[in-house]
C-alpha cells in the first residue's frame, strides 16, 4: 500500500495499492464514529481519490473491530456547535459523506469488517458493491436514542425488500442483522472470513479495474440514475449514456484487444465526470 501524502488526515487513512484506492475509517477506539473532523475529511478524501488518474476503483472499510457506527453522539452531546455544519447539510439534504453524495463515478466497494450502525449504513446503501466479513453485523439505533431513520433506510430500500429495512429501523438497537441475512436480502454480494476481507476486496477491485473507466462511469451513472426516474425516463437517460460512448477510443480498443488476445489499453479519463451533473 502507498499512503497518500497530501492532504493529511486525522480520522481517515487514504492509500493506494495498484489501481485500487482505499478510504479507511480510522477512529478504532471510537468505533469509527464520525466526529466533526471526519465529516470534513470524508468529502476531501472522496474527491482526492476521484481525481487520482491511477485509481480505477475505491474500497471503503474500517480499522479496528467496527466498520462505521455513525455520528459521534458523545461529541454531539458535549459540543453541538462542532456539528452545526452537518446539521445544515442534513436539513438541506446536501450530505457529503459517501461517494454517491460527492458524485464519484468510479466503482466503489464497501468492505464491511464489523459493526455497521446508524449513519454507517450510508456507506453500505451508497456503495456499488458490498462484501462482508462473516462476523459483520448491521443495526440502526436511531429510534432507540430518539432520532429518526431517514437517509440510510431510504437508501437501503433501493437494495433490499422494504420489510427487513423497516424492521431494522423500528427495532433499533435491540436487534442486529447478520452478514448471512444481509446476503440473503441482497444488501451484500459476498461473505468472507474476517482475515480475508481486505484481500478479497483488493482482488475484486483489481478485476473491476481491468475494464474501461469511461464505460464503467457511464454504466454507473445509468444504473444509479434508474433509481431516480421512472422506467421510461431511466431508459432514455441510459440511452444518452450509451450513445455518448459511441466513437470513444475504448469502443475500438475493447474488440481489438479481444480479437488480438491481449490486455486492453484503455483511454485515460479526460475530466472529472462530476461536472456533468453539477
Amino acid at each position: 500500500m502507498t499512503t497518500a501524502s497530501s492532504p493529511r488526515y486525522e480520522t481517515l487513512v487514504v492509500e493506494t495499492c495498484g489501481p485500487v484506492g482505499w478510504l479507511i475509517f480510522d477512529r478504532p477506539t471510537k468505533a469509527n464514529a464520525m466526529d466533526a473532523t471526519m465529516l470534513r475529511e470524508l468529502e476531501v478524501a472522496w474527491l482526492q481519490l476521484d481525481a487520482d488518474p491511477d485509481v480505477r476503483v475505491i474500497v471503503n472499510t474500517g480499522n479496528g473491530p467496527s466498520f462505521q457506527t455513525g455520528l459521534d453522539v458523545a461529541q454531539l452531546s458535549r459540543d453541538p456547535e462542532a456539528l452545526r455544519e452537518q446539521s445544515r447539510r442534513t436539513k438541506r439534504a446536501e450530505l457529503r459523506l459517501t461517494a454517491w453524495h460527492n458524485q464519484v463515478w468510479k466503482p466503489v466497494i464497501a468492505a464491511v469488517n464489523g459493526t455497521c450502525a446508524g449513519g454507517g449504513l450510508h456507506f453500505v446503501a451508497d456503495a456499488d458493491i458490498v462484501i462482508c466479513a462473516r462476523d459483520a453485523t448491521f443495526l440502526d439505533p436511531h429510534v432507540s436514542v430518539g432520532q429518526v431513520t431517514a437517509f440510510e433506510g431510504i437508501g437501503l430500500v433501493r437494495k433490499s425488500p422494504m420489510e427487513p429495512v423497516m424492521r431494522m429501523a423500528l427495532v433499533g438497537r435491540h436487534e442486529r442483522m447478520t452478514a448471512h441475512r444481509a446476503h440473503e436480502l441482497g444488501i451484500c454480494s459476498e461473505i468472507v472470513e474476517p482475515e480475508q476481507l481486505r484481500d478479497a476486496a483488493q482482488a475484486l477491485a483489481e478485476k473491476i479495474a481491468r475494464n474501461s473507466p469511461a464505460a464503467m462511469a457511464a454504466t454507473k451513472r445509468a444504473l444509479w440514475g434508474a433509481l431516480e426516474h421512472g422506467l421510461t425516463d431511466a431508459c432514455r437517460a441510459g440511452a444518452d449514456e450509451l450513445v455518448e460512448m459511441w466513437g470513444h477510443p475504448d469502443q475500438l480498443e475493447g474488440p481489438a484487444s479481444f480479437s488480438e488476445k491481449r490486455p486492453p489499453i484503455w483511454a485515460e479519463p479526460v475530466a472529472n465526470m462530476r461536472e456533468r451533473t453539477t
